[in-house]
């Protein structure tokens, strides 16, 4: 099998529909469920650090300060001409070329100021090209802080101490909410991805790479899974914002990036409706609990 579980056609263009088909192979770390793994020791008190009180926030939607809201992908096939890339972490980065279309889907939009990521995802390869704080350079490539590119019939990470486009070093759109799975197929199947105001100096597999100097163990390491926990009540909830919960007690989220507290990351779509997105907002810190934790890195 090429990827994960497959079922309609993969689309082309900004946000489009992956038919169903899971990113990753089935045995990845994002498609794991992990409902019945155990609760980790410390959990209160990682809960606590980010906010037991504080509300789940979607950070997605349709349009925000006069830029579509969330984070943007763009399906391309494997005839999309790749331009060269010059990165600032170039020591972190993979060097490419990279496949980005000419007007290329940006968080924030073209003139935002943001962490500005192009996500691209290589159909016919079934490649993913992720880019951070990417910019045109003016003579047809681009400049970006850091780079990197996901063989997604692979399971394999990052080298160890590697940060990604994300800080974890982890891919950034497996782990979206995306509006073709929680209102056209009803159904997410991955774990999705979030961040902290406060994270720790260490991270957790499968990220690799840490974006912190504080040593704290109730501080969240980067890689941390939170879920939703099993006795939480979905059914008052907006249908599509119900397959956002199942996901979060079967799949869990994972610490991704310094940001907001519990932001929860998503690809915006005109088609949202948010004010059922706004509903999350019901859901707080201490409706969470964190996945047993393996080994943490902490060079």
């Amino acid at each position: 099998m090429r990827g994960g579980k497959a079922s309609g056609e993969v689309k082309l263009g900004p946000n489009a529909s992956l038919g169903g088909k899971r990113l990753f192979p089935d045995n990845n770390p994002w498609n794991q469920d992990i409902s019945r793994e155990p609760v980790d020791p410390n959990s209160d008190n990682l809960i606590k650090s980010i906010g037991a009180n504080r509300p789940l926030h979607p950070d997605f939607g349709t349009v925000y300060q006069n830029a579509p809201n969330g984070i943007p992908y763009v399906v391309v096939t494997g005839q999309q001409k790749k331009v060269p890339v010059k990165f600032t972490y170039a020591d972190e980065s993979d060097p490419g070329p990279y496949p980005v279309p000419f007007d290329p889907p940006i968080e924030g939009g073209p003139r935002g100021k943001g962490d500005r990521h192009i996500l691209m995802l290589d159909r016919d390869n079934w490649k993913l090209y992720e880019l951070f704080s990417a910019y045109p350079d003016g003579s047809g490539g681009w400049k970006a802080g850091s780079g990197a590119i996901f063989d997604l019939k692979s399971n394999k990470l990052r080298p160890a101490g590697w940060t990604s486009a994300d800080a974890a070093g982890l891919p950034i759109l497996p782990g979206l909410v995306r509006y073709d799975e929680a209102v056209v197929n009803k159904k997410i199947e991955h774990a999705l991805r979030f961040t902290v105001v406060k994270s720790r100096r260490g991270y957790v597999y499968p990220a690799t790479h840490f974006a912190s100097r504080n040593t704290s163990a109730d501080l969240p390491p980067m890689g941390m899974r939170v879920r939703l926990k099993a006795s939480f009540n979905v059914k008052p909830f907006p249908a599509e914002v119900q397959v956002i919960l199942r996901a979060l007690q079967k799949y869990g989220m994972i610490v991704a990036d310094n940001g907001g507290n519990w932001f929860l990351s998503g690809a915006p779509d005109p088609r949202w409706n948010d004010d059922n997105l706004h509903t999350m907002k019901k859901v707080k810190g201490h409706d969470f609990e964190v996945v047993k934790m393996g080994p943490v890195t902490t060079r």
